[in-house]
């Protein structure tokens, strides 16, 4: 079985940093475009990044600048640096991947189980 677990979140103050990593397991063939995503109180889930297996990167418009999507595709393994990080930030991260099942062949978009960002001073 696919599964996505995330890690990094945590609490830091305005202006500070947060790296958070994606890590996909199980029986896989090929991860296509990876992402992230978040959902703060009260709203709906929205955008964040996506990167794609070739690198390329696609931003939200409130992150750009401050957010680096990479990831090590050796390593099933996508991450998400944040800078200068604002209190509009918070929110819960998930991570978000199109993955093709070794045993079914069949691409299928997973999700991890969301990591905590919380900024506040």
């Amino acid at each position: 079985q696919v599964q996505l677990v995330e890690s990094g979140g945590g609490l830091v103050q305005p202006g500070g940093s947060l790296r958070l990593s994606c890590a996909a397991s199980g029986s896989i063939i090929r991860i296509n475009t990876m992402g992230w995503y978040r959902q703060a109180p009260g709203k709906e889930r929205e955008l964040v990044a996506t990167i794609t297996s070739g690198g390329i990167t696609n931003y939200a418009d409130s992150v750009k600048g401050r957010f680096t999507a990479s990831r090590d595709n050796a390593k099933n393994t996508v991450y998400l640096q944040m800078n200068s990080l604002k209190p509009e930030d918070t929110a819960v991260y998930y991570c978000n991947a199109e993955i093709q099942d070794r045993r079914t062949y069949i691409y299928l978009e997973r999700w991890g189980q969301g990591t905590l960002v919380i900024v506040s001073s």
